[in-house]
C-alpha cells in the first residue's frame, strides 16, 4: 500500500443546528476511528491521535455544496459510517459499494449532511473488489 502526502492541513464546515450537526457527524465518524476532540461553545472538532483534522462550527453563512472524504480501514467501516448517518439525519446521495469510475479497489458510501454538502467514507483496497456492488457513475 502507498503512503500518502497530507496536503490538507484541516477542514471546517460552518453549520447552523451545532447539535444536530454534532449528532450526525459524532455518529457517522465513531465507526471511522473518529472521535471528538474539541468541545467548545460553537465547535466540535474530530480526528484521531490528537489531530483534530474536522471540525464543525456553529455560525453564518453555512457550508454547502462542498465536499469532505473520510479515510476508512474497511468496508465494514464504511458500512457502518453510512448506516449511521443516514441513522442521524442524513440523506442518501450513494449507497456502499465499489465505484468503479474511480478504481476497482474503491469501496465508498456518500452522504448529504444537513446542509447538503457531499460527506464521504472511503476505504482503497489493495486488489479489486469483486464481491460487492459495483457502482457506476458519480454519487
Amino acid at each position: 500500500m502507498s503512503v500518502r502526502r497530507v496536503i490538507v492541513d484541516h477542514v471546517l464546515f460552518v453549520v447552523e443546528d451545532l447539535a444536530a450537526s454534532r449528532r450526525l457527524y459524532t455518529a457517522a465518524l465513531v465507526p471511522l476511528g473518529y472521535k471528538e476532540l474539541y468541545v467548545q461553545e460553537d465547535c466540535v472538532s474530530y480526528g484521531a491521535e490528537d489531530l483534530d483534522d474536522f471540525s464543525i462550527c456553529q455560525g453564518e453563512p453555512v457550508t454547502t455544496a462542498a465536499h469532505v472524504a473520510f479515510s476508512a480501514e474497511g468496508r465494514e467501516d464504511v458500512d457502518a459510517f453510512f448506516e449511521a448517518a443516514v441513522a442521524n439525519g442524513a440523506t442518501t446521495r450513494g449507497q456502499p459499494g465499489v465505484w468503479t469510475q474511480y478504481s476497482e479497489r474503491y469501496y465508498a458510501a456518500f452522504v448529504n449532511d444537513l446542509h447538503k454538502n457531499n460527506v464521504e467514507a472511503v476505504w482503497h483496497a489493495s486488489d479489486p473488489i469483486v464481491d460487492a456492488p459495483h457502482r457506476p457513475g458519480v454519487p
